[in-house]
Parts: C-alpha cells; structure tokens; sequence
C-alpha cells in the first residue's frame, strides 16, 4: 500500500534558522549521501548529521525527507530540460540535436545519479513521491509532444499515430534506459551504447533513418 507520505517541500511555521544558506546544506548533504546510500535507508538523522543541522532547522525548511528528494529531484530536471532544448528549439539539424540531447542527458543522470536512482526506486511506494516524478516526466512528454507536431516530416512519419502517446513512450524508454545504465546494468552501462541506443530508438520513429554521428557497427 502506498505511503501518504507527500514530497513538496513547504516552510513551516516557527523560528527561522540562521539563513537560506543551512536549506542549501541540507539539500547538498542528501545529494552526497545518495551517492553512498538508497534512499530508503536513509533517515533525517543521517541528513542532520552530514548537514550540521539541528532537527528544529531541517524541519523548518522541509517536512520530510521526501520532501528534500523532490527539491533534488526539480532541480535534476531543470538541468534536463535544458539539455532538451537544442532539439525543442527546433532550430538545429533534428538528428543531431537528439543526440546532443542524449548525450546531455546521459552525463546528467551520471551526475545525479543517486538522486534520480531513488525517486525511481520509490515513486511507486509513496504518493506523494508518484505525483512528483508523474509531474516531472509529464514534462518532457509535453514538450516532445509539441515539438513533433510543429515538425512536418515527424507528423508524416507518425501518420495517424497518437503523438502524445509517441511523446510519452520515448520519454519513459529514456527514464528506464538511463536508470539501467545509472545502476550498472550492462549494456547500457556503456554510455556510447546508450547514446547510440536512445538516439537510434528516437530518430527511427520520428525520421525514418540512422542518427548522425551514429558509430558503425563493429567489424567481425
């Protein structure tokens, strides 16, 4: 049964700490103990300690733990609609920018890689924690989405396909294929494959051909 445990973070009522600079420290010293840690052993107390912090300042910023991956979390995203832009933007060859895109992508997830390793580890477990990750995938969904239907040569090669749907799938293949790949599942453990994989998966579909920059396959 899913916990009701929620993940926005929210200011509570009570005495303000020291500055904005300790919410800072508790949110850079979960990101390290993720590195380390899953999530679901990790307590407050283990946060308290790596931050320096007292239980009183934590809980002035932060309700949860869960609502301090969630801030993780957000901030991961943003990074990653950032590295969608050069394909969102429509304004650069669409196969290459797809690459650079997945390229971008898959340095972002080894960076935060204990972040987004448990947010998929624990959005099934925690409504709250569902809401969020559902929220954040939403979206890239809605900008792959709208990106595909002002490309003409997208819309021709999906025909009467549901391009939300399209959006949708290629979006949680790359949650599913970078997750592999954070957690040393091989073959995408190689990050030359992943990129080839990922970038190959999205430029078929919409395209009809090899992505740019596609390595050749090896000689036997």
């Amino acid at each position: 049964m899913a916990s009701k445990r929620t993940a926005p973070s929210a200011r509570r009522s009570g005495a303000a700490p020291a500055s904005a600079e300790l919410r800072e420290r508790i949110l850079s010293a979960t990101r390290e103990l993720l590195r380390e840690h899953r999530f679901d052993t990790l307590s407050v107390a283990d946060i308290l300690t790596a931050a320096h912090a007292s239980r009183a300042s934590f809980y002035f910023y932060f309700p949860s733990k869960q609502a301090v991956l969630g801030e993780l979390v957000r901030e991961a995203v943003a990074q990653g609609q950032q590295a969608a832009e050069p394909w969102i933007d429509g304004r650069q060859d669409p196969a290459a920018a797809l690459r650079s895109g997945v390229s971008d992508g898959a340095r972002l997830w080894r960076a935060n890689a204990g972040v987004l390793m448990a947010i998929v580890e624990s959005w099934g477990s925690d409504e709250g924690l569902r809401a969020l990750w559902l929220e954040q995938m939403d979206l890239f969904t809605e900008a792959a989405a709208a990106r595909i239907r002002s490309d003409p040569d997208a819309l021709r090669r999906l025909g009467d396909a549901d391009v939300r749907a399209v959006a949708a799938s290629l979006t949680w293949l790359g949650e599913r294929l970078y997750y592999l790949a954070a957690t040393g599942v091989p073959p995408f453990d190689d990050e030359e494959v992943l990129i080839d994989v990922l970038t190959n998966a999205w430029t078929s579909i919409l395209y009809g051909h090899a992505p740019t920059g596609h390595r050749p396959p090896p000689e036997h």
